[in-house]
């Protein structure tokens, strides 16, 4: 299948496109960005991998030739978030970007998968959703925000914390919720093995997965954000895409923020935890041919967790709203 990055040059994109270029689930590769993409896509197509690697840049209608003919757009595209940055600021900064790539697609590719990165994640979707619907190509089946990095941090902190090695047997921890803070909300209780840290270190780690952004730009003297585990964490969330879109069973539900319309019978559990008022939150979902086929129950919660749905969805639900309403200032 033919895979398009939006936003290939940047530093998620490069690394990002990398292990898209390894896929064996991607038969074609396409990358867009505003600069330097040709010599991103020279590099990579001297890797002996099967796909072939395209670039293009906004001269010529690139953005449109970039997504014609794909199946799959991921968009790591914008501005990372710097030292000060408040969410409204980066929202300020992004939100006009992601509208315009939106309407692209919705005429290039209405079809697609459209695979969201560019933060923040809680708003960003929903301006997604508002600009297919009035292109009239909305499928909530086929767009999904990236989550899969909390799900990454998830595991490997609870390892960390409980002194095993990292890799296999790996945790796995559910993560639910939005993409920022306090919106994020681990699942400890249902960590497969479980985790059998106290009270203590349940909100120890629940607070390191939920700010661990904070840790990388700190460690890179504010000179940058989490880059290469956002990379390795979207490149695993289009490889379950994609091999679930070949007919390809996947073991374990994966997470992913979703507008829940996209399984009404599903989303009824979900909205009996958070309330009726969420359009969007990251579930547990069962990947089809055609995206989203199922939402999976969240399962048994502990007070702990309840409490930290409770006051995650009042700050998500301010930003969908902030996502719904935006629109672009007309130049």
């Amino acid at each position: 299948m033919k895979a398009t990055v939006i936003g290939a040059a940047g530093g998620i994109g490069q690394p990002l496109s990398l292990l898209l270029k390894q896929s064996k689930y991607v038969s074609e590769l396409s990358l867009y960005d505003v600069v330097n993409t040709i010599g991103v896509a020279t590099d990579l197509s001297h890797i002996n991998s099967a796909a072939p690697v395209s670039g293009f840049l906004p001269e010529n209608d690139g953005m449109a030739k970039a997504l014609q003919g794909t199946e799959l757009v991921i968009i790591p595209a914008g501005m990372p978030r710097k030292p000060g940055m408040t969410r409204d600021d980066l929202f300020n900064a992004n939100a006009s970007i992601v509208y315009g790539i939106a309407e692209s697609i919705a005429k290039n590719a209405p079809k697609a998968f459209v695979l969201v990165i560019s933060n923040p994640v809680n708003s960003m979707v929903p301006i997604f959703a508002e600009v297919f619907k009035a292109h009239n190509t909305y499928d909530p089946k086929r767009l999904f925000g990236v989550t899969t990095l909390d799900v990454v941090r998830a595991s490997t902190f609870v390892a960390e914390a409980e002194g095993r090695p990292t890799e296999a047997p790996q945790f796995h921890v559910p993560v639910i919720g939005g993409h920022s803070g306090t919106t994020i909300i681990p699942l400890l209780s249902q960590s497969e093995p479980k985790f059998n840290g106290d009270q203590k270190a349940i909100e120890e780690v629940t607070h390191h997965i939920q700010f661990g952004g904070d840790d990388v730009v700190k460690a890179k003297n504010n000179a940058g954000s989490a880059t290469l585990s956002m990379a390795f964490a979207g490149a695993r969330f289009a490889e379950a895409v994609l091999a679930a879109a070949q007919g390809h069973s996947l073991e374990r539900p994966q997470y992913s923020y979703i507008d829940l319309n996209a399984d009404a019978q599903g989303a009824e559990q979900i909205k009996s935890v958070i309330g009726n008022d969420t359009a969007f939150f990251s579930v547990p979902i069962t990947l089809g041919r055609d995206g989203v086929s199922a939402i999976q129950p969240l399962g048994q919660l502990s007070e702990f967790e309840q409490k930290a749905i409770k006051e995650g969805v009042e700050a998500l639900n301010g930003n969908i709203a902030k996502g719904v309403s935006f629109k672009p200032t007309k130049l």
